[in-house]
């Protein structure tokens, strides 16, 4: 088995990525479901200041995603994290921080599978229960898989038209709301305080809807200019998606006055603002942001288990690029079927609740390669944070915060996945000896 990396030169993957194809990724493992259910819960712990807190974990993870905007700049190769801590500590801890992060990414994608039916049988009943839920799962994650193996030109151009309409329902909302109701979304802030204990509570419920950007990082070796365009995606991304996050809080509350005590917050905006074809145009919003998630989630994920083959981590059928679409295939193959299964067959609800330390753990094991990779792969078109080492401090107290706030399911799920990955990695390291 290979101790080192594979050579940037020797990627395979073709580099067709710009910009906002980075963009596209990144918003689109930013924006999935949560924010169509998050005002009610938001308002119902932290009132009209909950628009604070938006603000308050957005400058928690902009920490890290500063943090990662450096670190995409050293690399021109297919791995994202999994670079970042082979090349900072060891191979071991590569792998290991791209298991966590197949782990976390496999079991989201099969429960945004799940949702996604959900949503459209708001349309066609039928087709979410039964035999016909189990065939439409199949037709998604087929489907997906197939778009992604014909070509990554492909993926990204379906990726933009499900953006595009992602941001036109959630833009249309706000715009409405505006222009409706004028000056009456900016809270007046008469209320009384929330405790202290529910801002925290608040804090911990939003900052998820703050992560998943780490997904764009990983398809550095397709990316046309990954060290100028990667910092400018992750930067230019969670910017948008906070504006647009506090603007549909302040709308929400606007409209529906009592909108911590509904579990369809956006629902009931969309149709306060737009009567019942509003709630028709929302719903089309949702399935295409949960459409979105799933697309994003499928072009970068399979580049994990295709970086750690070609590291010699897994079997060599992981690395295969198909010869006529030039796709890591026999990955995303893999990952198409076993999201399947997960999400039909599977108990994943606890699975996705588990998998929160586990990506806290990425954050970290990559934050705290900055110093080691500052000193050995920064050249002069690198993106440097200033103030020295402060902003990785504070990103990674942040992490380690949040690391406090999760369950002791989580706790032992992760030790779990950290011990399986173990014996992965000793078996196929003595095998290959």
């Amino acid at each position: 088995m290979s101790n080192s990396l594979k050579p940037e030169s020797e990627e395979k993957l073709p580099r067709t990525l710009g910009m906002w194809g980075i963009w596209l990724l990144v918003v689109n493992g930013l924006i999935g479901a949560g924010i169509f259910g998050l005002p009610s819960g938001a308002a119902a712990l932290a009132g009209e200041y909950s628009i604070f807190i938006y603000l308050f974990c957005a400058s928690l993870i902009l920490s890290v995603i500063f943090c990662f905007a450096e670190l995409a700049s050293y690399f021109r190769g297919t791995g994202g994290p999994i670079r970042y801590a082979t090349t900072a500590f060891n191979p071991f801890m590569g792998f290991q921080a791209g298991w966590l992060f197949y782990i976390a990414r496999v079991v989201s994608f099969s429960a945004n599978s799940v949702l996604l039916v959900d949503s459209i049988g708001y349309f066609f009943p039928s087709l979410a229960t039964g035999s016909y839920r189990l065939v439409l799962l199949a037709l998604i994650c087929g489907l997906l898989t197939l778009v992604n193996v014909l070509g990554a030109v492909g993926s990204i151009r379906s990726l933009a038209g499900v953006t595009f309409v992602k941001f036109f329902v959630l833009i249309l909302l706000v715009l409405t709301g505006i222009f409706l109701y004028g000056g009456k979304i900016i809270p007046s802030f008469n209320s009384p305080l929330p405790e202290i204990n529910d801002l925290g509570k608040a804090a911990l419920l939003l900052i998820y809807a703050f992560v998943g950007f780490e997904g764009g990082v990983v398809n550095a070796g397709e990316a046309k200019n990954p060290v100028r365009d990667m910092p400018r995606a992750l930067l230019l991304g969670i910017g948008m998606v906070t504006i647009l996050y506090i603007l549909i809080q302040a709308v929400s509350m606007a409209v529906v006055p009592d909108i911590a005590s509904t579990t369809t917050p956006l629902l009931d905006v969309a149709n306060g603002l737009m009567g019942s074809a509003g709630a028709v145009i929302l719903m089309i919003g949702v399935v295409a942001s949960v459409g979105g998630n799933l697309i994003a989630a499928i072009f970068s994920t399979p580049r994990l288990t295709y970086a750690l083959a070609n590291d010699g981590h897994l079997p060599g059928w992981f690395g295969r690029v198909h010869p006529k679409f030039l796709t890591p295939a026999n990955s995303i193959i893999f990952y198409g079927v076993l999201s399947f299964v997960l999400a039909a067959f599977g108990s994943f609800i606890w699975l996705a609740a588990s998998t929160v330390l586990s990506r806290l753990f990425l954050y970290i094991i990559s934050i705290a390669s900055i110093p080691k990779l500052r000193k050995t792969r920064s050249t002069p078109e690198s993106f440097k944070l200033p103030f020295g080492y402060l902003l990785p401090a504070i990103a990674i107290l942040a992490c380690v915060w949040l690391m406090f706030q999760v369950s002791f399911d989580s706790i032992l799920a992760t030790i779990g996945y950290v011990g399986l990955g173990t014996g992965l990695y000793l078996v196929r390291r003595y095998s290959a000896e």
